[in-house]
């Protein structure tokens, strides 16, 4: 790890100003003061703006992939922001991509690719399920991953945000806890939040938003003590107790089949919001391709919510 990674501070993140629109930059002239630059600034990237192309690292005694997109107007003098996204069991980092509407935020979007899993050959997974690669620390493979992403591009190494769908949602709950002096906010969908042998003392509050639906047949919205499942509201409340937050959320019926569960109140701005999609299956709302199995709601894209939620938040300046 670098020292410049490995001195990132163990503060609170801090809200900013309301976020650029989907499908532009952050106006240099109101990101540039808070940015914090990556060694990569100003040298070329792997690869031309606008690609998603598959790239590899050793991590861990093993070779791990990720598949990278640019934004069509990456350049290497602005310090972007990084987006992390992390597929389901079984699925692929493209997978992800395809669904997801991720690829068209205006960051560098980040899709790494798990690990096969303990007893299910073909089937990729992530750190902290019971199906995961005994021994393999993905944890790790994040900040390796980072390490290099920040050495190669030009990213604003205060502005790193993790989001995934299932498995790789329940992995950024991992990543909150045990890696939030890299990780700024995390947004997971439909997220399998399965106990966490790690424990869970961030060294800062971390901002969350979490998207789950009503009729969730896969993870249930309610949870499954046999499986180790808490309820998701139980979740999000959990997080809103370590932040810091109020103890009683704000509710509004925002859309016919959409619920906002917003506490706030909470430590230096780390406000959590659980998104409750009442009908909603095991999919990523807004999907507009086979996202998994259930009912998908057409009445929020959840690539845009999320980036609204994470987008305000950066890791304090050290």
């Amino acid at each position: 790890m670098s020292a410049t990674a490995a001195s990132a501070t163990a503060a609170s993140a801090t809200a900013e100003p309301a976020p650029p629109a989907i499908g532009t930059a952050a106006p240099e002239a109101a990101t540039r003061e808070s940015a914090r630059d990556s060694a990569g600034c100003g040298t070329a990237p792997p690869q031309e703006p606008g690609e998603s192309l598959q790239h590899s690292i050793a991590s861990g005694g093993l070779d791990r992939s990720y598949r990278l997109h640019l934004p069509d107007d990456y350049s290497e003098d602005h310090a972007w922001p990084v987006v992390m996204a992390f597929h389901g069991r079984g699925n692929t980092g493209a997978g992800t991509e395809e669904f997801s509407g991720l690829s068209e935020l205006p960051a560098v979007v980040v899709y790494p690719e798990g690990v096969v899993g303990s007893g299910d050959r073909e089937r990729q997974a992530w750190q902290g399920a019971p199906y995961s690669a005994p021994g393999v620390d993905d944890v790790a493979f994040t900040r390796d991953l980072l390490d290099t992403l920040e050495a190669d591009l030009c990213v604003d190494q205060r502005r790193v945000y993790a989001t995934g769908k299932s498995n790789g949602g329940g992995f950024t709950g991992i990543l909150a806890c045990a890696a939030s002096d890299r990780i700024t906010a995390i947004a997971p969908v439909a997220g399998a939040f399965y106990p966490n042998d790690l424990g869970c003392d961030p060294e800062r509050p971390v901002p969350v938003i979490e998207f789950h639906g009503t009729d969730d047949a896969t993870i249930p919205y309610d949870g499954n003590v046999g499986r180790g499942l808490p309820a998701i509201q139980d979740w999000s409340a959990d997080w809103a107790r370590r932040n810091g937050c109020r103890p009683a959320p704000r509710t509004t019926r925002t859309e016919p089949d959409i619920t906002t569960h917003h506490w706030r109140g909470c430590d230096r701005g780390a406000q959590v919001r659980h998104v409750a999609i009442d009908g909603g299956g095991h999919t990523w709302p807004g999907a507009d391709s086979y996202s998994g199995g259930g009912h998908t709601t057409q009445t929020i894209e959840a690539h845009e919510e999320l980036w609204r939620f994470i987008s305000r938040h950066r890791l304090p300046l050290r």
